[in-house]
């Protein structure tokens, strides 16, 4: 890319994308297939910004039994363009695996297959990508009084560009999250960093893991380190009995129907809190019966044979972290009785989860034009576009960062191919502005083939 001087005026996008995890794939796909529909003069032009050298989706926690937690079904693609090329099937197809996947008779991919195809498709649109290109700012473009576009600054081994754009689309996933206090260093470290902090121990001989947290990834943390490091012991510390089992039946799984975004996006704010709290335990801090299952028999087995090394510290929590070159002590806390234990580890791993990156941190002095709610909480429209104030006249839309308004999907795979259809289906409603700022025709073809 080359970088724009002073005076130049930048080409101008249609949609530029900031990020390109799976949501923006998914984005770009059903933009590619919108353009092999249209062509000419009524395709939209775009391109992805994304930081990282290559794709790469959670490698950290890519653990070679670990399994999706979401049905192959909800793909990239398949919700909204069932006949897609750009399917998980298809992929398949094109690794020989269809048939033996078939006769596997599972839902559930491996995660390092699904983020296999994750790859597969990024790679056919990666024309639409520039990795390694940190977005580093946006700026309006005022043009009579009214902001016609956004700058968007961009930063690579090349130095600073400046790409202008019509609509954004906010891709930018989620950060890591560490209790506040915690320093995550070389013994301290987040479930993220997982696979590539392991490989650095081994030829070691770590004695004792501590692992913090109740839900998916730190049950999955514990057993892939208990299975590792043969010589270790693994305690387990959360605030529970136990893990809790995620629900995953049938008629609590409507929670991630498409229709049920609908549904909160329209509901009162007392009825969104009480849906939420309702059904959390479809996803936060829940795990799978078969791994709490594998677990319990794993601990069992060892109190038989007298050579325990797998330990559940229960309705507990870390309550001081000290890390020193060698060791980091864990100080644990019983909630019942307060009784403080000193645990002396090779590494503590947080597995506490994620929260959502800044949706308008970048945005710069576009984000006072962007209006929030009572809560202070950006607003965001039904098509998942931010509420401005009528002079901005750019469309900035989020991939994430919207569970307040849309709910539980907002961060998950489930609505992926739905969401990325419904903001294509809005960018071409409000119309696309050609270089003079007059309205260029459209096509008539909708982003989204399925509701």
């Amino acid at each position: 890319m080359s970088q724009v001087l002073p005076g130049d005026v930048p080409p101008v996008h249609d949609l530029i994308g900031i990020g390109f995890g799976p949501s923006n794939v998914a984005m770009a796909i059903a933009l590619s297939e919108h353009n092999a529909r249209v062509g000419g003069q009524e395709a939209i032009s775009a391109h992805f910004f994304e930081q990282q050298p290559s794709f790469g989706w959670h490698r950290g926690m890519l653990i070679d039994d670990a399994t999706m937690q979401v049905s192959f079904l909800k793909d990239l693609v398949t919700l909204r363009n069932p006949s897609s090329e750009f399917s998980f099937l298809c992929y398949l197809q094109s690794k020989g695996r269809l048939i033996d996947f078939i006769n596997h008779k599972n839902l559930f991919p491996l995660r390092v297959e699904f983020h296999d195809y994750f790859e597969w498709a990024a790679a056919q649109v990666d024309d639409m990508v520039s990795y390694g290109h940190e977005v580093v700012g946006v700026a309006p473009v005022v043009r009579d009084g009214a902001v016609e576009y956004l700058d968007v600054t961009v930063r690579s081994g090349e130095g600073l560009a400046v790409h202008r754009a019509r609509n954004l689309v906010i891709g930018t996933g989620l950060r890591p999250l560490v209790p506040e206090g915690v320093e995550r260093g070389d013994r301290v470290w987040h479930n993220s960093e997982l696979l590539a902090k392991a490989d650095g121990l081994e030829g070691t001989s770590p004695s004792r893991f501590v692992v913090v947290g109740a839900g998916q990834s730190a049950a999955e943390n514990v057993a892939y380190l208990h299975r590792r490091f043969p010589g270790a012991e693994v305690c387990a510390v959360f605030s529970r009995y136990g893990y809790s089992p995620a629900d995953d039946s049938s008629f609590a799984n409507r929670i991630f129907d498409p229709e049920a975004v609908d549904e909160y996006f329209a509901a009162p704010e007392d009825v969104k809190r009480r849906l939420m709290d309702y059904h959390g335990n479809t996803n936060y801090s829940v795990v799978d019966i078969d791994l709490i299952d594998d677990l319990y028999g794993q601990m069992y087995r060892e109190k038989v044979l007298g050579t325990e090394r797998l330990r559940f510290l229960n309705v507990s929590r870390l309550t001081d972290v000290k890390e020193t070159p060698d060791r980091v002590r864990a100080t644990v806390t019983s909630l019942v009785t307060g009784e403080e234990t000193d645990l002396d580890a090779d590494v503590v791993v947080f597995a506490t989860g994620y929260s959502p990156a800044d949706p308008i941190g970048l945005l710069g002095e576009v984000a006072d034009r962007c209006l929030r709610d009572d809560e202070g909480r950006v607003r965001v429209e039904r098509d998942y576009r931010i509420a401005t104030e009528p002079d901005l006249r750019c469309g900035i839309y989020l991939q994430g960062g919207t569970e307040h308004t849309h709910g539980i999907t907002s961060p998950l795979l489930s609505n992926t191919a739905i969401r990325v259809g419904e903001i294509l289906d809005s960018v071409l409603g409000r119309g696309l502005k050609s270089a003079s700022g007059q309205a260029r025709p459209v096509a008539d073809g909708i982003g989204s083939t399925a509701r």
